[in-house]
């Protein structure tokens, strides 16, 4: 499938967000996704997993999550420098900031022409928690989450008290969670706590734990893992493609069925 990349500059309440857009060049509807990059903005992997996602069907945003601080078109390298500049303005930017870049990419993708209403979002590290806060918006139906830092410690944004877990009871889409064992990052007891937090708010989730290092996904460092970065991306596939191209969930596990 051909696919067109371009950009929009969105309003937001504290200025123009520039967001990346990845589409299909073929006429016709597709389903929507936001997709958050990690602390680098628009880095060569984060590009190439929109491609990726546009080849399969799917329009997709990738908002400038720190344009609060840097002008349109700044992404970050992945060296020791713009590491420490991109984990500084993490615990800078607000949480209501956040939250309106997530909100200002669901209305955009829904007065698309090309988009057919159907909304997923995916994020990976500080994405992977955007993600979990987009889903929180009553319009995604599908989200996935790769290996989100901050939830467990409530440590997004200024202020560092950030309401992730206590807000799991508005996801009403279908969640894919997942982690590395080997992860730094979110330990054994955080993960824990946010399997435990999204059982008692009853979300629809899937959750898988691979023995992997933090950023195993990024196709970039010694930290990448191909083998299984291939079965995340067919996970992800499996969720977006069933719940946003058929519109078919699988049931929560309170559903109660019969045989």
């Amino acid at each position: 499938m051909l696919i067109q990349e371009d950009h929009v500059d969105l309003d937001t309440p504290i200025g123009v967000m520039r967001t990346f857009i990845f589409r299909p060049v073929s006429e016709g509807k597709f389903p929507g996704i936001v997709l958050f990059a990690e602390i680098y903005q628009m880095t060569g992997p984060i590009a190439r997993t929109a491609r990726m996602l546009a080849c399969h069907g799917y329009v997709v945003a990738v908002p400038e999550i720190y344009h609060d601080f840097e002008k349109p078109g700044t992404p970050f390298e992945y060296n020791e420098k713009d590491t420490e500049k991109g984990n500084n303005y993490k615990t800078e930017k607000t949480l209501q900031s956040y939250d309106d870049d997530a909100r200002a990419c669901i209305d955009h993708l829904l007065t698309r022409d090309d988009c057919n209403g159907r909304i997923g979002s995916v994020g990976i590290c500080l994405g992977g928690h955007l993600s979990v806060r987009c889903a929180e918006n009553p319009e995604v139906q599908a989200a996935v989450s790769f290996y989100a830092t901050d939830v467990h410690s409530r440590t997004l944004a200024k202020g560092m008290q950030d309401n992730t877990l206590d807000r799991f009871a508005e996801i009403k889409g279908e969640m894919l969670m997942i982690w590395g064992r080997q992860d730094p990052h979110i330990p054994p007891e955080g993960r824990q706590l946010i399997y435990s937090e999204l059982i008692k708010a009853d979300v629809n989730f899937t959750w898988h734990e691979f023995n992997a290092q933090h950023a195993f996904i990024r196709d970039e460092g010694y930290r990448y893992n191909q083998p299984l970065a291939d079965i995340c991306n067919d996970m992800m596939f499996e969720l977006f493609n069933r719940v946003l191209q058929l519109g078919v969930r699988e049931p929560k596990a309170s559903d109660k069925q019969s045989c």
